[in-house]
């Protein structure tokens, strides 16, 4: 079984809590996602296509990489058919292969801080923006999907001034790997 990228953001979000995800081998297991769509105020797609957000206007299952605030780069996964602006951004994972690495590149030790937010998962696995447009079902990139039961909760996106409501902030249930706690809203999902 593959990740589906063709299916709604939320689903595809929701489905990539457990999933393994591997930059050129250095990586691990996907346990806080946001999702993201065009019909979103909070969304890079809601005003139209730009230069900068043209991958998420392009075909599904391929990365969108931008800056945030000019500081660190985030990493998205573009989902739903070419032309609809929707992905995921991965914003915590369990790190579980390379964490040297990821040691030597984000400067300290604490494996829960490795990879706990956007741009320490970014620093941790060297994101940049070369990889911008990279399909996801190749070199370099490798994700494995879920293939245990997990429990995930939802609730409210994190880091956005619009739409901060919306319930699109998937998460593993228990994981001490978040980027940040929060009181999620469906704890029985």
């Amino acid at each position: 079984m593959s990740v589906d990228f063709t299916a709604p953001v939320a689903e595809v979000a929701e489905s990539l809590i457990g999933a393994q995800l591997f930059l050129d081998g250095v990586g691990g297991t996907i346990v806080e996602t946001e999702a993201y769509d065009q019909a979103d105020p909070a969304s890079h797609g809601f005003s139209g296509q730009t230069e900068r957000n043209a991958v998420m206007f392009g075909l599904p299952g391929h990365a969108y990489v931008y800056r945030s605030y000019g500081l660190h780069w985030c990493l998205n996964f573009v989902c739903m058919p070419a032309g609809h602006a929707a992905a995921v951004l991965v914003r915590a994972l369990e790190p579980t292969a390379g964490c040297e690495q990821m040691r030597q590149r984000r400067g300290l030790q604490d494996k829960r801080l490795l990879c706990s937010g956007p741009g320490r998962l970014a620093q941790a696995l060297a994101v940049s923006g070369e990889l911008n447009g990279s399909r996801l079902d190749s070199p370099p990139f490798w994700i494995v999907p879920r293939r245990t039961e997990t429990t995930v909760v939802a609730g409210p996106r994190v880091g956005i001034s619009k739409a901060r409501e919306v319930p699109w902030r998937f998460a593993q249930a228990g994981s001490k790997f978040l980027s940040r706690p929060l009181a999620f809203v469906d704890a029985g999902r």
